[in-house]
């Protein structure tokens, strides 16, 4: 019996010692942790957002503990970071645009009316970075004080956004009920085929 709980005790040393692997989605490595400001985030899911048959662009969620429930994920007052790598050239007004429908998508008429100054200010801070080429890394993070960071290629773009309901507003563009992507939805859910 010693020996059974020893051997069961060494297995789940080792599992736990066990590195995961990154990810690859589209030829972009998303590593299993990283840090961001003050926590360890730990990927969540990764997945590739198709348009038309096209590729548009990879993207992965880090949170604090990875969870499976899109629900639990969009309520979770943690920092979070989307990091979205995109696979062709666009102009960051067409990111934008994409952002404003998935918002309209997943959100009742009064709702955007709430969230306007906040969607305002991201579209303003995403016009004025311009055409993106492929490669071009954004992310968005979700601040411990609830605040929204848009950093484009490692530098800022606008200031921070406070309205703490925005960021599960973003989120529910790719985890709401009607998601940018379907298989992207279950990607970022850790849901693999």
């Amino acid at each position: 019996m010693h020996r059974f709980i020893r051997t069961l005790l060494t297995a789940a040393i080792l599992s736990a010692g066990t590195v995961q692997a990154a990810v690859q989605v589209g030829g972009v490595d998303y590593p299993p942790e990283l840090r961001a400001y003050k926590d360890t985030l730990t990927l969540n899911g990764a997945g590739l957002r198709t348009r038309l048959g096209f590729k548009v662009y990879a993207m992965g969620l880090y949170m604090r503990a990875p969870l499976t429930d899109a629900a639990a994920i969009i309520a979770d007052e943690g920092e979070k970071r989307i990091r979205i790598v995109l696979t062709r050239d666009l102009e960051a007004s067409q990111f934008g645009d994409a952002l404003l429908a998935g918002l309209q998508k997943n959100h009742e008429p009064a709702e955007l009316a709430a969230l306007k100054p906040a969607t305002d200010a991201l579209v303003q801070a995403l016009s004025a970075v311009g055409d993106v080429r492929s490669g071009t890394e954004i992310l968005l993070d979700r601040l411990t004080n609830g605040a929204t960071r848009l950093i484009v290629s490692g530098e800022q773009r606008g200031g921070d956004i406070a309205d703490a309901r925005f960021y599960p507003a973003l989120l529910r563009i790719w985890l709401g009920d009607q998601p940018a992507d379907h298989q992207l939805r279950d990607a970022l859910l850790g849901r693999r085929e």
